[in-house]
């Protein structure tokens, strides 16, 4: 299975989804519309929408049911760089080859924006409640909430902000991993097979996935960043060979989890291979 092929038929029906989730950038305030989108389009490798798409299809739904859930993780991601990028947090001034936002617009614009697009995700994901019903809409939010909130990506952000990288332990590390990015990964590859249908066994079982993968995506980061001065970073606490054995190891513990899926589950074992094993 090819992931790059698999991302770049999929890519489109997030595009879509993502355009019709947030105002025009003509649209006033054109200052705040134009930075909502200023990261959002052209975005990354649109791996999480993707996963959440994967996700669906691997238990018999259709690629258009996961969109709400596609679509909001992908708001709640992009506002997330948004802030982390924002003078009093990470401070950088470049972002997927471009400007960030707030040295492209102001700050007080990119503080705004970055809210409005977590705004919008939920709203997204309110909406799909039409096609793919409102008690597995109303799960899959809450399940967002949590993953976007203090106990998580926030939570993990505040965490990373004051890592002492001196002494750091691996446990700490993957702490901070598991709640600043895997949480959101696991949401939208529960949310995908949730709105598909998927009974609860099933979600536990892709929950545990998402989880190993996000982690082993964070430390294939840190590897791919091993000459960067990053203080939570698992090369900096065990070395660049330990940490690529334990983001090796997540991800057989992750590809377990999902061996009964088939054929049909093929997308997300290759999505969880490119994850981890990326050399960009």
């Amino acid at each position: 299975m090819d992931a790059d092929a698999y991302l770049r038929e999929r890519i489109p029906l997030v595009d879509a989804a993502l355009d019709a989730a947030i105002p025009p950038p003509d649209a006033p305030p054109v200052a705040l519309h134009r930075a909502m989108r200023h990261l959002l389009f052209p975005g990354g490798k649109r791996l999480r929408p993707v996963l959440a798409i994967a996700a669906a299809e691997a238990v018999g739904g259709r690629a258009e049911t996961a969109l709400p859930i596609a679509a909001a993780v992908e708001l709640i991601h992009t506002y997330s760089l948004i802030h982390d990028d924002l003078p009093c947090m990470d401070d950088d001034s470049i972002r997927r080859g471009v400007p960030t936002v707030h040295v492209a617009f102001d700050e007080a614009t990119a503080v705004l924006a970055g809210d409005a697009l977590q705004a919008a995700a939920f709203a997204v994901l309110a909406a799909g409640a039409n096609e793919a019903g409102a008690d597995r809409c109303l799960a899959a939010l809450a399940d967002l909430a949590r993953a976007a909130g203090a106990e998580n990506l926030v939570g993990g952000q505040a965490d990373d902000l004051t890592f002492e990288s001196a002494g750091a332990r691996a446990d700490a590390v993957e702490s901070v991993h598991a709640r600043k990015s895997a949480a959101l990964i696991a949401t939208a590859i529960v949310g995908g097979a949730r709105l598909a249908g998927a009974d609860s066994g099933r979600l536990a079982r892709l929950q545990r996935f998402g989880e190993c993968v996000g982690v082993a995506f964070q430390i294939a980061d840190d590897l791919l960043d091993a000459d960067a001065d990053e203080a939570c970073s698992m090369v900096g606490a065990i070395g660049e060979a330990r940490a690529r054995r334990r983001a090796d190891e997540l991800l057989s513990e992750a590809l377990a989890e999902i061996e009964d899926l088939g054929e049909r589950g093929e997308p997300l074992r290759a999505l969880a291979r490119f994850a981890v094993w990326r050399d960009e």
